[in-house]
């Protein structure tokens, strides 16, 4: 895996500024604080802007400094000022995991993109999948399900961000990068298709949900035919792990279907954050991309 530091010399060089990460973890913790609305509202088609941001129990309009990431939710204590019902723990949770992410994304250098690609357009897409991909994962965990026109408009970005970042290269390498997402997209939507209907073959039901395929297709727009490969192996290894721990806890029933986009989102993210060498080197396999 190649990284970027943020110091002289590197290829940030334009953007050094000692409070860089603290500035970027602040705005994360703020998109985060947004993400956790989409989640919560898209699935109920209510609006992503009104009314503005209220307890879900009572109704009631929260004060500023409610809303503030983190801080917020400990300045009540975990529980609604009004109703006195708790306010879940996820709040706070996506809003950290969102902040870490995003900085995360400043010393990740995706190999995805093309050897040539400009890390100040590597960065801006890095944040744009993060703040896609971690809604989707919130709300199939709540619901099994996740909303079509997300993974749809997610390709279609994944897709022309791969065009913007291949073209900014060299025209050969925009073609070819466009090419090989589009291919990826296509084959992994037809992959996890496929396998869900084995395993309804073989079981009686779908191994897989569509929208896990769909989600595939999105990964494969962003990651192109490798990396996604690599991607889905890492989500099939962290569903087999969460699957047994969830057993051994009591947690999950045998034959009790459990969410599979966050393991997905999980690898999507592993993949584009580390570079497809780093879990090559790991497998065992010459990192070469």
């Amino acid at each position: 895996m190649s990284a970027f530091p943020l110091s002289l010399g590197s290829p940030l060089e334009p953007l050094v500024w000692p409070p860089l990460p603290i500035v970027v973890a602040l705005v994360g913790a703020c998109v985060g604080s947004f993400l956790n609305v989409v989640a919560w509202r898209l699935p109920r088609q209510e609006s992503l802007v009104m009314p503005p941001s209220h307890c879900p129990r009572c109704g009631t309009r929260l004060a500023w400094f409610e809303n503030v990431p983190v801080f917020g939710w400990l300045l009540i204590r975990g529980s609604c000022r009004h109703c006195h019902r708790p306010v879940s723990f996820r709040y706070p949770l996506v809003e950290l995991l969102c902040a870490g992410l995003w900085v995360a994304a400043l010393l990740a250098r995706p190999t995805a993109m093309g050897g040539g690609a400009s890390p100040l357009l590597l960065l801006p897409a890095g944040w744009l999948l993060i703040s896609w991909l971690i809604p989707l994962a919130l709300i199939d965990l709540d619901r099994l399900w996740m909303p079509e026109p997300m993974l749809r408009w997610g390709v279609v970005l994944g897709l022309a961000v791969s065009a913007a970042i291949g073209f900014s290269q060299d025209a050969d390498v925009g073609r070819a990068l466009l090419f090989s997402h589009l291919l990826a997209a296509g084959g992994g939507l037809l992959a996890l298709e496929g396998l869900s209907a084995l395993g309804e073959k073989l079981m009686g039901r779908p191994a897989l949900g569509l929208g896990d395929a769909k989600l595939a297709a999105l990964l494969g727009a962003w990651l192109g035919p490798a990396s996604l490969v690599a991607a889905v192996a890492l989500a099939v290894l962290v569903g087999a792990i969460g699957g047994l721990i969830g057993r051994l806890l009591g947690l999950l029933q045998r034959h009790q279907p459990f969410a599979f986009g966050p393991c997905l989102v999980l690898g999507g993210l592993g993949v584009w954050l580390m570079g497809l060498p780093f879990w090559l080197r790991l497998a065992g396999f010459p990192a070469t991309v």
